[in-house]
């Protein structure tokens, strides 16, 4: 019976080793072919060339480093022959500044210690610390430009400063800062608000949320009862809001508000108002306890009477009931930043599942899946930077990837037994914040809606 076993285990061995042989010979094939400038018609070469000179008009405006020159399109291997997806230097939407950026973000994130990163678990939020630190590195206020007050990068240095983030399993609040309310004080806010309000953000001084989500109406902006009247030259401000990111630890929100009843659609009567937290009447209720992403502090918030200067509402007084204007002016923005975090979540998952359980067939598979996320998650980056990104498609990049990424991560935790189930361990912590990635943003339901709209 032993004798049958070690002649099946050779067996499997051997077809294997020809396996192998067979795909070395396939991989040596294809890239004679692809390295043969006979494959490439003379106007294919022109295209690649036209884009890649966007790409470098399009670098980073200020420079990380000394680097000069970016690496050349070509040189970067397809996602399907990377053996690693976090490695820098390996994907082709980045250029060699955006390379030397990336690796002092890795390092920065990669120092901060697990003891810290356990304390933040436990208190339910992080250290206002934290928020300077992240400031004094440049990682906040990375796109707005520099007459705003802002750093002046491009999106993609955006991109590598949330994949970062997450690679070193960090709570991805600068985020909130980043992409949820510098582009709406920057875009639209009136020269004074900026100056109020920016620079104090980008240094991490102020830490700042947006205050949408409300308790009876959910991912619907229109249905928000938070409202503002006029008292004189003041506004009056009453509500509440829920599941609010940086919440706890904000000192100012930019709460959506109701500012005219009298309108033929709710949404042609809502304003956008920027509230410091330290104003009489506005109150921050307990510290709400989710099932994952602990350390991302999460809060109601309620506005009793809360007497606001006219000067409060976003854009001034031309901002008046314009605000669900200026909220679905750049919303698919949100839902690729939703899409590159489950991509970047899973990867980190993976990472960490194959030093730990190597020789599991489901490694392969799920690599595979990764693969492909990767790759269409990097195309709908780069058809955002180029100004070609549209509505339906975010809406399936979003309802597909946070899908996916929530099936495949159950499957990573699967492979770690019981240690899977301890949040001691960053697999359990990346499985529990996934269930949230198919909710925000627009829940798995809404995007189908959306997608349905378009067919």
């Amino acid at each position: 019976m032993s004798n049958a076993r070690a002649i099946t285990f050779i067996s499997r061995q051997e077809r294997q080793s020809k396996r192998e042989r067979e795909r070395s010979k396939a991989l040596i094939k294809l890239n004679k072919r692809q390295a043969s400038p006979r494959r490439f018609s003379k106007s294919l070469i022109r295209f690649d060339g036209q884009r890649m000179l966007r790409k470098l008009q399009s670098k980073i405006i200020k420079p990380l480093a000394s680097c000069n020159a970016a690496r050349a399109y070509s040189d970067r291997p397809e996602t399907w022959q990377m053996d690693k997806l976090t490695d820098i230097g390996s994907r082709k939407i980045f250029t060699d500044e955006h390379d030397i950026m990336r690796e002092q973000v890795r390092k920065f994130y990669e120092s901060v210690p697990m003891e810290r990163k356990m304390m933040w678990e436990e208190q339910g939020h992080l250290d206002r610390e934290f928020f300077k630190e992240c400031g004094a590195q440049g990682l906040i206020g990375i796109e707005q430009s520099a007459d705003k007050k802002g750093h002046g990068l491009d999106f993609y240095s955006n991109v590598i400063q949330i994949e970062e983030q997450i690679y070193g399993l960090v709570p991805g609040l600068m985020q909130v800062q980043n992409d949820l309310v510098l582009p709406y004080i920057c875009s639209y806010g009136t020269d004074e608000q900026v100056d109020r309000y920016v620079p104090g953000i980008r240094d991490g001084e102020i830490i700042s949320c947006l205050c949408m989500t409300e308790p009876g109406s959910g991912s619907d902006v229109q249905g928000i009862k938070t409202n503002a009247v006029r008292d004189g030259d003041d506004w009056i401000l009453n509500g509440s809001k829920v599941f609010i990111s940086c919440g706890y630890m904000a000192d100012m929100a930019i709460v959506v508000a109701v500012t005219d009843k009298n309108v033929s659609k709710a949404a042609y009567g809502i304003s956008l108002f920027l509230v410091d937290t330290n104003l009489p009447g506005f109150e921050k209720g307990k510290l709400l306890k989710k099932i994952g992403r602990a350390s991302a502090d999460t809060a109601e918030l309620f506005f009793n009477d809360v007497r606001l200067p006219g000067n409060a509402v976003l854009g001034g007084e031309e901002g008046v009931n314009r605000g669900f204007q200026f909220l679905m002016h750049d919303l698919g923005r949100e839902r690729l930043l939703v899409a590159m975090g489950c991509t970047a979540q899973l990867e980190k998952g993976f990472e960490l599942t194959r030093q730990y359980s190597s020789f599991s067939p489901f490694i392969s598979i799920i690599f595979t899946i990764e693969k492909n996320l990767r790759a269409i998650t990097d195309k709908h980056i780069e058809a955002y930077a180029n100004g070609d990104l549209d509505q339906q498609s975010v809406s399936m990049l979003k309802y597909y990837v946070s899908e996916k990424m929530i099936e495949n991560t159950t499957k990573l935790q699967q492979l770690w037994g019981g240690y899977g189930y301890m949040l001691e361990y960053p697999i359990a912590q990346i499985f529990a914040g996934a269930r949230v990635e198919s909710i925000y943003a627009g829940t798995t339901e809404i995007m189908k809606e959306l997608i349905a709209r378009t067919l």
